[in-house]
Formats: structure tokens, C-alpha cells, sequence
């Protein structure tokens, strides 16, 4: 391993200078440096190394001229960044912070990509779109094709399923490789504010990232068999299709597992404990997809509690509250995703948990200074673009580049259910608890003529604060998911209904909803259904 030093300089206090081990090599500069400060030798633009971050960022690190040096360490144990987990969170860190010149060892008991790639949001949506494709198939006929559907061949579907993520995993073992990452594959455990533990080897990092993500709940006193009571990495494996399922849990994993399944052909009956199905969102967005899924034959009880679970020679029996007994051939437990942070040293270093979370500031710094968090460990939204979005924060923060916490509310939300369900701001309930007063506009899908093509029924919600900006925009139908880069942007730009309406929006395109609904609330309706 090349030895390098690190010197803050006294003419450009937020700069620093890399200066490699061999008198030969360029010297390189961190953001904002002026080349001329260390004369030729400095190549402009190229082999940026951001070096250790400012002072006030790293416990390790304090207002100094002197040189930290690599060099007395064990050869290929010590980094810039250490991070404990590869998943959506921790291998973003690691690619950014790559990116900006930092070293990087990336801790993964598994395979990197971890379960958004390998078990979680890539094989469910490769399976949901075969059932799109049974769908068609079955449907055909009231678009004047003629098709019918055979039969589905589970063996088929998951030899497409994983070609997908195989793609995927590879790819981004090449980007890593690429970017000169260091993957140690084993179980981490931290051990300091400033090492983890693999096997024999302690890794030592200027600063740490915990990126441990999250496992499959279930109840107090429901055990998973993985055979007839699954959780979703069951399911994603299953080589048949179940001729029937109870599902317990009616949020976004599960709506999704019941509507994939009801298009493979299995009566779904899915549990909820809550009023309605996927209870984060908006209102409306509920009643709609309930009434979707009412259409599609999807059976739910909400505002039911889960009893208890027999196992029988067929399957299981599923008692709810009442003593009503549902029989199926499964059940698939779908009650949301715990964090994995037991087990790991974190709390005998000191960092702070609630109910198994880590607790994190604004900068996702954690209890212990330089050892930050991302991702499904930290309390909110266990979605991988958030996590993708922690990761990328945290190495720039760490690189010294300041950049703009992230606004929860301001990242999109989507259920890849049919018809799909897509968020991004506050809900209607939460608006007017936080503006009191506020303006609501619903569009109907009923105007617009792709979605008319389409046969899809649905809306564009959008929520505006009392003469002031958009706060929320929720949507449902099919294929809505793919509007939500727009409503975004219009939620994180802080957009009034004037200021979208102009956009001109290609036809015939679902994207025109957006538009047409700004056109509305800005007093200008044109293909409005009030």
C-alpha cells in the first residue's frame, strides 16, 4: 500500500495537498485548491483526492499543519472510510466517496447490492412485471388480440427473475472493482469509533459508515418455516404458484405479493391490522386501490388482527380476530422490515439505538463522533433510493462538499401494485395539520388519453398549501410510478400551480395528468373532469 500524506495549507485553509510517497508523481489538490499554491506539479482537474475532511467534520482529525501519515499500519487495513454493510446505502457511500478520491473498504457478509438487489426491490418488480405479462396475455381480447393464457411456469420466471439481478450484481461489482473499492466479504463488527472487526483482521477507517440494513419482521410468537409461513425472500423463491395465500400485512410488500400473485392465478386474502391498505399514503390512494383490488377479486380485511396460524397437510389455517378461519396453502408474513443492528458492537461503542434504530443527526453522524449511519437502520423510510441518497450525502459531507440534508417528505414513494400507487410531499392529513388551510385537486385519469388506452382507472391528487406552493402529489394507476421524477421535482423546487401549468407536456402521455392538474389548480382547466 503507497504511503501518502495529508497537509492542510495555510493559504487555502479548506484545501488540502496529497503528496505521493514517490517524488515523481503529481501532487493533487482537494476542492477549491488553486494549482498555483504548489506550482507545476499539480495537475488541474485530474486525481483529485479530497484528503481527511475539515476539522469540525471527524473526531480523528483536529486543526493541524502536520502531517497524518499511513505509514506504521498493518499493509491493506487502513482507509479513509471503513463501511459495515453493501447494500443500497453502504455501496453508494462507497462509490461516491471513491469518486471524490477517498479509500474505501466495504464490509459485506453476503453479496454486495444486498437485499434491495439480491431479495428485495429488484427480483418483486421482475416478478411483477410476468404478471403483467399474464395479465396481457389473459386480456388480450378487449384490444382485439386474440391470446389466451397457458399457464404460468414458475421455473421460467425465476430463471428470468434472477438473470436480471445476476446482470445487475455483476455490473456493479464491476463498478466498485473499478473504482478501486476494497470488498471484504465476511461479518463486520465494530469495535471502536474507528475499526471493525473481520474474522481476525480489524479494518481501521478515518471514519466509519453502518449500513447493516434490515431484516423480515414478524409477530411475537409467529415463526417463519419458510415453507408454508414465508416471509418475502421465501416467496421470491417459491418454484410453484400457491393456489391460495393469506397475506399478512397490507402495506406496500404486500399489496405488491398479492397483486402479482392474483395475475399468476392465486386467491389472495391479505390481513391488515390498520383501516385501510397501504396506510402511509394518502387517503384516497387507499380507497382507490382498494377498489382496484375489489375488481380484481383481491379480498382484504382491515382494521382485523392476526390471531394465530395452524399448519395443516394442505397448508396453514389462519385465525384472525372474530374466530374467523382462513385456510390456504400459505401465509405470507408481510408486517414491514426491522433493522439489523443487534449483534454488531454498536452499542458497546457507544452508539445510540431506539427501539434498534440508530439514532443519527443531521448529518447522519450518529452518537459517536465520525461514525455515521444509512439506510434501513435509521429510522424512516426503508426504501433503497433513500438509502442510495444517505450514502451519497454522507461521503460528500465527509469530503468536506457541505451538501443539503435530506428533506424526508421529498422522496418518492412508490407501490408497484396494479394499479400502482406513487407519492412524494405530505398527504392531505398531514398538510392540513401542518398549514391548516389548504387547496385540494383531484384528476381523474378519465381525461387522459393514454390512460384511456391504457384502460387504467386512477387520479392525480395534488395537495397546495392556501395560495402557496405544492406540498404533495399522490397518483394512482397504472404505470403512475414512472411520473413520480416529475412531482418530485415540482415537491422539492417548491413549485406554485403557476409555474407548472406553462410546461408544455408531450400527447398522448400519462405524464399530461401532471400537467393538466397544475393547468387546473392554476385556474386553467382544459381536459378537467371536476
Amino acid at each position: 500500500m503507497t504511503s501518502s500524506v495529508h497537509y492542510l495549507c495555510k493559504s487555502a485553509p479548506k484545501s488540502w495537498i496529497t503528496v505521493a510517497a514517490d517524488p515523481g508523481l503529481p501532487a493533487t489538490t482537494g476542492p477549491g485548491m488553486d494549482p498555483a499554491v504548489i506550482g507545476d506539479k499539480m495537475t488541474p482537474g485530474r486525481n483529485r483526492d479530497p484528503g481527511p475532511p475539515a476539522p469540525d467534520q471527524t473526531h480523528s482529525l483536529g486543526p493541524t499543519e502536520e502531517p497524518v501519515t499511513d505509514s506504521g499500519t498493518a499493509p491493506g487495513t487502513t482507509y479513509d472510510l471503513v463501511i459495515l454493510g453493501g447494500g443500497s446505502g453502504g455501496y453508494a457511500a462507497g462509490l461516491r466517496a471513491a469518486t471524490l478520491g477517498l479509500s474505501v473498504a466495504l464490509v459485506e457478509k453476503d453479496k454486495v447490492g444486498g437485499t434491495c438487489l439480491h431479495r428485495g426491490c429488484i427480483p418483486t418488480k421482475a416478478l411483477l412485471h410476468a404478471a403483467e405479462v399474464a395479465d396481457s396475455a389473459r386480456e388480450g381480447e378487449q384490444f382485439g388480440v386474440r391470446t389466451t393464457l397457458e399457464g404460468v411456469d414458475m421455473g421460467g420466471v425465476n430463471k428470468y427473475k434472477d438473470g436480471v439481478v445476476d446482470r445487475l450484481f455483476k455490473g456493479l461489482q464491476g463498478q466498485l472493482k473499478a473504482r478501486g473499492i476494497t470488498v471484504i466479504e465476511g461479518e463486520g463488527r465494530l469495535t471502536s469509533p474507528t475499526t471493525v472487526q473481520v474474522g481476525d483482521t480489524t479494518y481501521t477507517g478515518r471514519n466509519v459508515i453502518l449500513a447493516s440494513g434490515s431484516y423480515s419482521r414478524s409477530l411475537p410468537g409467529l415463526e417463519l418455516d419458510g415453507h408454508r409461513v414465508i416471509a418475502s425472500e421465501h416467496a421470491l423463491t417459491l418454484d410453484r404458484v400457491p393456489e391460495s395465500a393469506v397475506i399478512l400485512g397490507g402495506g406496500v410488500i404486500g399489496v405488491e405479493f398479492a397483486s402479482a400473485w392474483t395475475s399468476f392465478g392465486t386467491k389472495v386474502t391479505i390481513v391488515e391490522a390498520l383501516p385501510r391498505l397501504v396506510p402511509a399514503e394518502d387517503a384516497d390512494c387507499s380507497k382507490t386501490l382498494e377498489r382496484a383490488f375489489r375488481k380484481r377479486k383481491i379480498a382484504f380485511k382491515t382494521g382485523t388482527r392476526f390471531e394465530s396460524v395452524a399448519l395443516t397437510d394442505s397448508g396453514v389455517q389462519v385465525t384472525v380476530a372474530g374466530g374467523e378461519v382462513i385456510e390456504a396453502e400459505v401465509l405470507l408474513v408481510a408486517v414491514g422490515r426491522g433493522p439489523n443492528t443487534t449483534g454488531l458492537g454498536y452499542e458497546e461503542v457507544g452508539v445510540a439505538l431506539d427501539r434498534g434504530f440508530v439514532t443519527v443527526d443531521s448529518t447522519l453522524q450518529t452518537s459517536v463522533p465520525g461514525v455515521y449511519a444509512v439506510g434501513d437502520i435509521v429510522q424512516g423510510l426503508q426504501l433503497a433510493h433513500r438509502g442510495f441518497q444517505q450514502g451519497i450525502f454522507v461521503a460528500e459531507h465527509l469530503a468536506g462538499l457541505a451538501p443539503t440534508p435530506i428533506d424526508e417528505a421529498g422522496i418518492p414513494r412508490v407501490t408497484y401494485s396494479e394499479p400502482e400507487v406513487a407519492s412524494v410531499g405530505l398527504t392531505e392529513e398531514q398538510a392540513r395539520e401542518k398549514y391548516g388551510d389548504v387547496e385540494i385537486l383531484n384528476y381523474n385519469l378519465g381525461g387522459n388519453g393514454k390512460s384511456q388506452i391504457l384502460k387504467t382507472a386512477g387520479f392525480v391528487k395534488l395537495v397546495r398549501a392556501r395560495d402557496g406552493a405544492v406540498v404533495g402529489l399522490h397518483m394512482v394507476g397504472s404505470r403512475v410510478g414512472e411520473l413520480i421524477g416529475e412531482a418530485q421535482l415540482i415537491y422539492n423546487w417548491e413549485a406554485y400551480p403557476a409555474d407548472v401549468a406553462p410546461l408544455v407536456h408531450a400527447h398522448p402521455t400519462q405524464n399530461e395528468a401532471l400537467g393538466e392538474a397544475h393547468l387546473a389548480l392554476a385556474g386553467k382547466p382544459l381536459h378537467f373532469h371536476d
